[in-house]
């Protein structure tokens, strides 16, 4: 999604609640990654649900707002043989976060116990755990920020992932809608993912 497409869905959502909503828990992820001892992002859905366009998403807002720490660490279930090295960080590095490590979890369904428990060992090593989720209750125990978004169907979810990595990325940076668009329009595009 563009900049233009980004800020036409929020004038669409003024007056909703959405938007405060999205912009206070992206303030949190972006106060989390940008602490002085911060160890990065980590970034990991379900075992059904692999947050790939969030990741490309935060990793293009890194880029463009010049914050590296916001770009995450896809964590994945499954990790194919012959993943290239940014694709290939499995479950195993979950359960090792610790203190000054952000844990994003992407649960658009439930997160399952296995998944709980892993994120159960980053929080108490020291982890700062954020979720977005459609009303998970074992989660909401675990996250020290939270943003639910009631309607489990698919669209809402990922807009408001939309919502989120835009605004991560332009949260306290003073810069013109212009001046972001224009980095956007003509800026190199991410390969990474």
């Amino acid at each position: 999604m563009d900049a233009v497409r980004v800020s036409a869905l929020r004038e669409s959502l003024t007056g909703t609640g959405w938007l405060e909503r999205t912009g206070s828990f992206a303030g949190a992820l972006r106060s989390e990654v940008s602490r002085r001892a911060s160890s990065g992002l980590l970034l990991v859905g379900t075992p059904r649900y692999e947050p790939w366009h969030l990741a490309a998403h935060l990793d293009d807002e890194a880029a463009l707002c010049g914050m590296p720490a916001l770009a995450p660490t896809l964590v994945r279930h499954t990790v194919p043989a012959g993943s290239p090295a940014h694709l290939a960080v499995g479950l195993r590095r979950l359960e090792a976060a610790r203190r000054g490590a952000t844990v994003l979890l992407v649960a658009p369904e439930s997160a399952g116990a296995p998944l709980l428990e892993r994120v159960q060992d980053a929080r108490r090593g020291g982890a700062t755990v954020l979720a977005v989720d459609t009303g998970d209750r074992e989660l909401a125990a675990l996250a020290h920020e939270r943003l639910s978004v009631p309607d489990a169907e698919p669209e809402p979810f990922e807009l408001v992932q939309h919502l989120v990595s835009a605004a991560a990325g332009t949260a306290g940076r003073p810069r013109s809608r212009f001046a972001r668009l224009l980095d956007r329009l003509t800026g190199t595009p991410a390969l990474r993912w």
